[in-house]
């Protein structure tokens, strides 16, 4: 799929609130102490990747250390609000547990309800969720929150439609993801309908065209690597990047011959644009019929970047 930094929001929610004085309220904690767990799609897993803290670190962008200096001077301190998210565009939306926990991040009395959930098809128009409290915090909030819907409903939006055209192979997306947003932006296409690629450079062996040129072959690349996990102890899926039939020879070759960790041949580039906008996919399948079901195939190309999975057939 396109790398999915770049992509812009196609669902749009936005937030418009009504708003009334109170000035004795029994607050309502909504989910005081969240978990993943509650979540009906869950993030992707990463070993290091704080999403609390990512959370806190837009807040604290947006607030600079003084806070929000124009709802300070305008919002009364006991103004509470009902304010309503609604859909600007049809599409997949996304980002709805993110938001819940940001709401609760700047203020947990704040009572959030959704008739929605991440993954619906959702069209222009629709009212699909609610918060209630104090209005100062749900201005707090609310762009902190609709920045992270609108950037995965896009993501999940493109996902979703780039997963159905594809289907019955598999869309996957790629480590080129924003700067501090990985496991967003991955979280965003699970929820369209994707699957995750490696989650970073620790989880799974991806041998490309640098360490191929560094080792002295393909071949060799392969059997460093091999040879590492044995060593190590370690178990992981293993993926090569080939751009040649030649390439593909020699992987398979090595594989017949050795017992290797190999589990998926990326075919890059193998399909070749034509003048008249069609594309030349005879490489590519001469590729797939080779491997014949022996690995895992992904193709990879410098427009439509990511990939598929077991590739079909015919």
């Amino acid at each position: 799929m396109p790398g999915i930094q770049s992509i812009s929001p196609l669902v749009v929610p936005c937030l418009f609130t009504s708003s009334r004085r109170i000035v004795r309220v029994a607050a309502t904690a909504r989910n005081p102490r969240m978990s993943f767990e509650s979540m009906a799609l869950k993030p992707p897993l990463h070993p290091t990747y704080d999403l609390k803290e990512i959370i806190k670190l837009a807040l604290a962008e947006d607030a600079g250390g003084q806070g929000d200096v124009t709802s300070m001077a305008t919002i009364p301190v006991d103004m509470e609000v009902e304010a309503n998210f609604l859909a600007k565009e049809d599409g997949i939306i996304a980002g709805i547990a993110l938001a819940d926990l940001v709401f609760h991040e700047v203020d947990p009395s704040l009572k959030v309800e959704w008739s929605q959930k991440d993954g619906d098809y959702i069209h222009k128009g629709l009212q699909f969720g609610k918060v209630f409290g104090r209005a100062h915090n749900i201005v707090v909030a609310e762009r902190v929150a609709l920045n992270f819907m609108q950037r995965m409903s896009g993501i999940a939006t493109l996902t979703k439609k780039m997963a159905d055209a594809a289907y019955p192979a598999c869309i996957l997306e790629t480590r080129k993801t924003a700067p501090g947003l990985r496991l967003v932006d991955k979280w965003a296409v699970l929820i369209g309908g994707g699957r995750n690629h490696r989650m970073g450079l620790f989880d799974m062996v991806l041998i490309k065209d640098n360490h191929i040129s560094i080792a002295g072959g393909i071949k060799n690349a392969i059997k460093s690597v091999d040879l590492c996990l044995e060593q190590k102890n370690l178990q992981m899926e293993v993926e090569v990047e080939t751009r040649t039939l030649e390439e593909v020879h020699e992987v398979l070759n090595y594989a017949s011959q050795a017992n290797t960790s190999l589990t998926r041949i990326m075919l890059d580039n193998m399909v070749v644009p034509l003048p008249n906008g069609d594309v030349d996919t005879s490489m590519l399948k001469e590729a797939v019929d080779l491997i014949n079901g022996r690995f895992e195939t992904e193709w990879c190309t410098d427009t439509f970047c990511k990939s598929t999975r077991h590739l079909p057939q015919n």
